[in-house]
């Protein structure tokens, strides 16, 4: 064997090796991950199966934080107890919000919650020029220093689609994000366009 060859196997060896491991991370971090979501309301779990049970004052934190609103949803409607959820979070935008940041929080992703996120606007698109709409919201996130992506600024994310019979918390198929996307480089429109045609049209 000569040395050309084995230098080229060694590439390859280390190559795969560095996958393995990378995808072996990757759902470590991923299953830590989920284990966290569960335990950010188990709060909610122990008070449901107490004797008072749950009330409207106990959700209301839930649902302000974005990271456990979607969850909080999720939880009391297999309760059935949704009329303990606050109205005022009650909306598309506000469960596309909490999507988001979970999204964002994917070691594949941003792997962190943002320290601000805004939503900018709905954007709509005619799937046929039938009126056949299909709905997504834009937001704009940033995170602090030390993270890495600080230095960006705002950057855009998209979650949709949404139709015009969606209720707020039906799963949004297209969640995405792309850190390059920053306001000053893309618009709300181009980076829809981008998702729909890249990610929503592919699943």
């Amino acid at each position: 064997m000569d040395i050309t060859t084995l230098i080229v196997i060694t590439i390859i060896v280390f190559i795969i090796a560095f996958a393995a491991f990378r995808l072996f991370d990757v759902k470590k971090k991923k299953q830590k991950l989920e284990l966290e979501r569960s335990a950010r309301i188990l709060p909610l779990y122990k008070k449901a199966e107490s004797i008072t049970g749950l009330t409207a004052e106990d959700v209301l934190p839930f649902a302000q934080n974005l990271l456990t609103r979607y969850d909080t949803f999720l939880y009391l409607r297999e309760l059935d107890q949704l009329n303990l959820f606050p109205q005022e979070y009650y909306t598309i935008v506000k469960g596309a919000e909490s999507s988001l940041a979970q999204w964002l929080e994917f070691p594949t992703e941003l792997d962190a919650c943002p320290d601000e996120i805004e939503h900018i606007k709905q954007v709509t698109i005619d799937l046929n020029g039938r009126n056949n709409f299909i709905h997504y919201e834009v937001f704009k996130f940033r995170v602090t220093p030390p993270h890495q992506t600080a230095e960006s600024g705002w950057i855009l994310g998209v979650v949709g689609p949404f139709f015009d019979d969606s209720k707020p918390y039906d799963f949004p198929a297209a969640t995405f994000s792309r850190v390059s996307s920053t306001i000053d480089k893309v618009t709300p429109e181009e980076e829809v366009q981008w998702v729909h045609e890249n990610i929503a049209m592919r699943r």
